[in-house]
């Protein structure tokens, strides 16, 4: 589900920043981009620890 909403975002994003500075639109910079993005977010999610903190 990660993939799909960075591929989502992303592409929403790619589409809308290449309009305002009007240049064509173009797919693979976008999937490529959300693939790295969506590996960072999980990376990122799987470092947090599980446990719950302790209270002092």
């Amino acid at each position: 589900m990660t993939f799909v909403w960075c591929f989502l975002l992303v592409s929403m994003l790619n589409y809308v920043a290449g309009s305002i500075a009007n240049v064509p639109f173009d797919f693979l910079p976008g999937a490529i981009i959300s693939v790295v993005f969506s590996v960072i977010v999980i990376v990122m999610g799987e470092s947090f620890p599980d446990e719950t903190v302790a209270d002092h």
